[in-house]
């Protein structure tokens, strides 16, 4: 079993983890911190972990929650809930009171794995949440919660880790739901995405594929694993054979180093943590570390300065938590594409559809839509939530809510979430492209563009700004920096400046809350028009 020849029969994390500890035993699959793990152990002890649910009444379909910091319980108990046939739902360490208590009902969870250090989370969710039958506590002593534990059924991590380490004997299907994801919420709730074990191992062969990962590849992760990007480190590593590295979580300080000590060749980034490690001052050692290869989405508009200045080579993709991997761009793609989210993935067909589903030509703007080529390949709905999946993939095609065009080349260009598309005097404005122009001033440091409706029942571009720390900036410095940079009718009418934006809990910008803050005091928030400033076409 390689990369390319997986029958998509075998693609359970049962059948891959025995394939590959057969096949690699002795050969390094995580490292974290100084601790070290093989193929083998993978198995093993992920075995052990299944055994261990099964002796506490864990069944086949059963829903388990996980509550944890990255380390490596949380990988061992993807992979052993897997081998019960029971289902995963990774939640964000962040969330608290109702909002962990939401996450739990939607996810119907009856039992949680937790972290000792989350114990206090409890009182909400054993006060609100009676489904929640019982909770397995890692990293620490269950007394630390008092009252809160007390109130379920606790079993330590080292008693369910103390079972036998035989194949758990239960039969997993390739079509069974793996585990629930959980969508970043930026529009609206967040919602349970349905995947597969075959879509989990389906979508990392085609990243293994796209990107050239092989045995040697050693794949570093300070991103969450409750989060798709980073968990997905840990099946493409397994389709490739090679290692992950990860850590507890970013430090802009400690990235370098951290990629040094493990010798890693290959790192994923978010736009905003990017953002950050170019933000840091230059250093002689920018160049010194085993990286070769790095994956950023979105591609930042420094791109081709951040390849010069850390000696690697970018490549990117567009992804959705609804469905998965839609389209990739390589190093090897031209240059000019480079602001592209690459060509579709062979496996599935992407078009561009107006609001009637009706395809458009290429260059013009419209949804990005997409239907597989392949069974099995994208994630299968919404958990609990028919109308909304059959909203999402109506006509045959999966609606993303996003807004983009094809080129004549195929190359996916992103503009704009749907629902954050401005449309101002006839021309439709992507914020993202706002933002990405606003971004290369030198004192920015993070902004959001977004629609405000105007006098004259249409759009105006407003702009939330973060300063980098010790620079100074007026609106109206900010806005005649814009007409020179940008068309006439993108320079933002609002400005404001915050001390940060407000994010998720998977870091994407909350910009409904930004309009319904400014909506309620615009009176207050600076206006170029207010101020008699006038842009020249």
């Amino acid at each position: 079993m390689s990369i390319v020849d997986c029958g998509v029969y075998d693609l359970t994390y049962g059948t891959v983890l025995a394939d590959r500890a057969a096949r690699h035993g002795e050969r390094l699959y995580l490292r974290f911190e100084e601790q070290r793990f093989t193929y083998l152990d993978a198995h093993h002890i992920s075995n052990r972990v299944a055994n261990g649910l099964a002796a506490l009444g864990v069944k086949r379909g059963e829903h388990i929650a996980l509550f944890m910091d990255n380390c490596p319980e949380i990988v061992w108990y993807y992979f052993g809930i897997g081998k019960l046939g029971a289902v995963s739902a990774p939640l964000n360490t962040a969330a608290k009171g109702q909002l962990l208590v939401r996450y739990l009902r939607q996810a119907r969870a009856t039992c949680l794995v937790i972290d000792a250090q989350y114990l206090d989370r409890l009182d909400d969710v054993v006060e609100h949440y009676p489904d929640l039958k019982q909770c397995i506590v890692v990293h620490g002593d269950a007394a630390a919660g008092g009252k809160r534990a007390s109130a379920l059924p606790v079993t330590m991590h080292h008693d369910v880790v103390s079972a036998d380490d035989a194949d758990p004997g239960v039969a997993v299907s390739f079509k069974d739901t793996a585990y629930l994801s959980f969508t970043s919420g930026t529009s609206g709730p967040s919602k349970a995405s349905l995947a597969t074990h075959a879509h989990t191992y389906l979508m990392a062969g085609a990243i293994a594929r796209a990107f050239s990962y092989d045995a040697n590849e050693v794949m570093y992760t300070c991103l969450p694993l409750f989060h798709g990007n980073a968990m997905r480190s840990l099946f493409v590593a397994q389709m490739a054979g090679c290692s992950i590295a990860l850590a507890r979580r970013f430090s802009a300080s400690a990235f370098w180093d951290d990629i040094r000590r493990y010798g890693a060749t290959q790192f994923n980034l978010l736009g905003a943590i990017a953002n950050i490690l170019w933000s840091r001052p230059e250093s002689a050692a920018d160049r010194d570390h085993t990286a070769r290869k790095c994956m950023i989405v979105p591609v930042p508009s420094f791109a081709e300065q951040f390849c010069e200045r850390f000696n690697v080579k970018i490549h990117s993709t567009y992804a959705l938590t609804d469905y998965g991997y839609l389209s990739f761009l390589t190093p090897d793609d031209p240059p000019e594409k480079r602001r592209s989210a690459g060509r579709a993935q062979p496996d599935v067909d992407i078009a561009i559809l107006d609001d009637d589903d009706n395809a458009q030509p290429s260059g013009q703007t419209g949804e990005i839509c997409v239907r597989n080529r392949r069974p099995w390949i994208a994630a299968q709905g919404y958990y609990g939530m028919p109308e909304e999946t059959i909203r999402a993939w109506r006509n045959l095609w999966f609606h993303t809510g996003d807004r983009g065009y094809l080129d004549e080349d195929g190359y996916l260009f992103f503009v704009d979430r749907k629902k954050d598309a401005i449309r101002r005097r006839g021309e439709n404005i992507s914020s993202f492209e706002v933002e990405q122009i606003i971004l290369k001033n030198p004192a920015v440091l993070d902004v959001a563009a977004f629609a405000m409706a105007s006098e004259m029942s249409e759009d105006e571009v407003m702009v939330s700004v973060v300063l980098r720390e010790d620079r100074v900036l007026t609106e109206e410095i900010l806005v005649r920096w814009c007409a020179e940079h940008m068309a006439y009718f993108m320079v933002p009418r609002y400005v404001q400046f915050l001390p940060e934006l407000p994010r998720t809990l998977t870091e994407k910008v909350e910009k409904y809350r930004l309009r319904a803050e400014a909506e309620k005091n615009l009176a207050s928030v600076w206006d170029r028009e207010k101020h008699g400033i006038t842009i020249a076409r």
